[in-house]
């Protein structure tokens, strides 16, 4: 067993996210790592059979078809930015049509032609819309403002719909105060309304066995490892709250954390605990090397490690949306996922292909029935703690 030999080796712990091979050992690749930038570029990066093969199982694909939707993914991350530029002041949002492997891109019906052209040229699908992207935002932001009651699950910029979406638990459609925070909200611009089954809860746990970290009672998963420690959600510790491992060794302190508004927090470590830039695959697929943090547009496939459910993929759904959880804790830019989670899978990691996207943050549903999770975005918080991820 993987902890047996950790302790017949003498090694005090290991921060991987999980990082350790079915064997027990650290893979040759990441054991090795440099601590700087990958020089090769991630594309380059085959995919591994553990990775296909989820994808085959999570979206019924063939091989060919999933090595096929990951290269069409990869070659769409890296054109967005380019045909946002490219769009100007005319972009009304991207996403990726996994139906045709290509990126869409939606250009206002006042966009010049030149800027069609220009759009185009990158390789980019276009679609003519009303709204731009920054005027969705502006109306995103003014329904920011309102008090939502727990009946408002969540609300974010569609930019395929070219609405803002504001999701509505079900059975409180009728109340008296979601619907005026929807007469409200239409106000701020345009909005549509979607029906979902149950309000979204963070995913943290009280203490039970597993493969996790440990504060006080409360159970999460790791994150992305980074110089100096992890990153992880903030609803599972407060800064100055120390951290034990599966073991019930001390791993570090939590240096930062934030929630509600945001969920996000970063935890030092020591006492003989180290990082590797390791996503742990728990058997289902192999471990998976953090290569980088380019963001997933809309429409990605995307997967998740977690304490509790281990290894599950889904799909891109949302950037930048308000989340309102059933304890009253609203959480601002967060991405929405189709791919499910449960109690302890909190704080884990996020990871699109080789690149990191976020640690998970809360959701509604399970992995017997399904449900959406969303998580916050890894890049805010680097940027936010000034932090570094660590990558092979």
């Amino acid at each position: 067993m993987r902890r047996s030999r950790l302790r017949h080796l003498g090694l005090a712990g290991l921060l991987v996210l999980g990082g350790l091979t079915a064997a027990g050992t650290l893979p040759a690749s990441a054991a090795d790592a440099s601590s700087t930038s990958p020089s090769a570029s991630s594309d380059r990066q085959p995919a591994s059979a553990g990775l296909l093969d989820a994808m085959q199982r999570d979206f019924g694909l063939s091989r060919a078809e999933a090595e096929d939707r990951l290269a069409a993914e990869r070659d769409a991350t890296g054109l967005e930015p380019v045909a946002r530029r490219a769009a100007g002041t005319a972009f009304g949002g991207s996403w990726f049509d996994a139906d045709a492997g290509e990126l869409t891109v939606a250009l206002t019906s006042d966009a010049a032609p030149s800027t069609v052209r220009a759009v185009r040229a990158t390789g980019a699908q276009v679609r003519t819309v009303e709204h731009s992207a920054r005027q969705l935002d502006a109306a995103k932001a003014r329904v920011d403002r309102l008090d939502a009651p727990a009946g408002v699950s969540s609300w974010r910029v569609d930019h395929s719909a070219n609405t803002v979406v504001v999701d509505v638990v079900g059975s409180e459609r009728a109340d008296n105060d979601v619907q005026n925070f929807l007469e409200r909200a239409r106000e701020a611009g345009p909005v549509t309304v979607r029906s979902v089954p149950s309000a979204p809860q963070t995913f943290a746990a009280g203490t039970v066995g597993g493969d996790p970290y440990y504060t006080g009672n409360v159970r999460c998963s790791i994150g992305f490892s980074v110089h100096g420690g992890f990153v992880t959600a903030g609803h599972c510790g407060r800064a100055g709250a120390g951290v034990s491992g599966w073991d019930g060794s001390y791993i570090g302190t939590f240096q930062g954390s934030s929630f509600p508004d945001n969920d996000y927090a970063w935890v030092s470590v020591g006492s003989g605990w180290w990082t590797v830039p390791v996503v742990l695959g728990w058997g289902t697929v192999s471990d998976q090397l953090v290569r980088g943090s380019n963001v997933a547009p809309v429409g990605a496939s995307i997967c998740r490690s977690g304490s509790t459910t281990h290894w599950h993929c889904g799909t891109v759904l949302a950037h930048n949306e308000t989340v309102n959880y059933s304890d009253g804790s609203v959480v601002h830019q967060l991405t929405k996922t189709s791919v499910c989670a449960e109690p302890g899978d909190s704080g884990g990691s996020f990871i699109s292909g080789d690149q990191a996207q976020g640690v998970t943050s809360g959701g509604w549903g399970n992995c017997s029935g399904g449900g959406e999770t969303w998580f916050q975005p890894v890049n805010e918080i680097l940027n936010r703690y000034g932090l570094t991820l660590h990558t092979a």
